[in-house]
């Protein structure tokens, strides 16, 4: 993805402007009802799935996959491929006079050099500083004269061919599972997920939403992705490892065919709160989102989608 880079931020009053510039947009979203990471796909010509870059194959992640996602919907795009100008020019294509590109970033740290020298010349570690840049693709229907297996929009897997790659996935991660009972929760001191039977949901399709929600807990167990899971109820810190699960099953279900929900939308008030405060909680919830679904998705048995068993 460094090739598509050609902006950096000049400093800290500009990386600051960034960072409330997508935070900005996402709280006017939530204010407005609507949860970036939960799209309404069924009303849209976008294909459910993650974005994805139409040159190097590569997903987008963290902030980028609400960025796109929320593009993608707002304009009706038939994509989920997306490329800069140049890498457009590269495969034989242009992009289309008069489109308007999306901005996607890319956050990253670097040792500058007098920081180097003074920490080769104390013997310590040098601190590196925190940097993000800005730089703008195009969705696949924006250009013209790709190649033809990048023209075409992917077809939406049905949600019935989707529910035996979840079960697989589920299976896979060796999770603790313990069905039962009408609450689904993850104790990380015990490293169990407890979860309702299947029949007590309204959509069995919400089982398997719900399951990857508590996976996305249980990614970050200290023996996993070690994320602190030790905050109490109704704190920032709860809420902030409850919008990761949620961003995580998002990004997860998507992967599978499966269209996201939102399964806690009584925490959309503290959410808010803790945007407000922080304009880079989104991107670092988002991060880690990625991160756990990518670590729950490297489970991923071969699954034949006409008989569900695993390859």
């Amino acid at each position: 993805m460094r090739e598509d880079i050609r902006q950096r931020s000049g400093g800290k009053a500009e990386r600051g402007s960034l960072y409330q510039e997508v935070t900005d947009k996402i709280v006017r979203e939530l204010e407005a009802g609507r949860v970036p990471w939960v799209q309404p796909w069924r009303e849209t010509e976008t294909p459910l799935g993650m974005p994805g870059n139409a040159a190097t194959g590569r997903r987008y992640s963290g902030v980028n996959v609400l960025i796109l996602w929320s593009a993608a919907v707002e304009k009706g795009f038939a994509s989920q491929r997306w490329l800069t100008f140049r890498q457009a020019l590269s495969l034989g294509g242009n992009v289309r006079k008069g489109e308007r590109g999306t901005t996607v970033f890319f956050a990253d740290r670097y040792i500058p050099k007098g920081e180097a020298e003074r920490a080769a010349k104390e013997g310590s570690e040098p601190e590196a500083v925190p940097f993000l840049k800005r730089f703008t693709v195009f969705n696949a229907v924006q250009c013209e004269g790709l190649p033809e297996r990048l023209a075409p929009a992917p077809l939406p897997v049905r949600e019935g061919q989707a529910i035996p790659q979840a079960e697989a996935l589920i299976a896979a991660t060796r999770a603790d599972f313990r069905v039962g009972g009408n609450e689904a929760f993850y104790v990380p001191s015990a490293d169990y997920i407890q979860v309702p039977p299947q029949a007590a949901f309204f959509e069995p399709i919400n089982y398997y939403r719900t399951c990857f929600h508590e996976l996305g807990h249980w990614s970050g167990h200290a023996s996993r992705l070690a994320r602190d899971l030790s905050s109490g109820f109704g704190s920032g810190d709860y809420a902030r490892e409850e919008l990761i699960a949620e961003i995580a099953s998002a990004f997860v279900c998507a992967s599978l065919g499966i269209v996201p929900t939102v399964r806690h939308a009584d925490y959309l008030g503290t959410w808010l709160e803790v945007l407000r405060e922080d304009n880079r909680a989104i991107f670092r919830a988002a991060s880690l989102a990625s991160k756990a679904a990518d670590y729950l998705l490297a489970f991923e048995p071969l699954v034949d989608v006409d008989t569900g068993a695993a390859a």
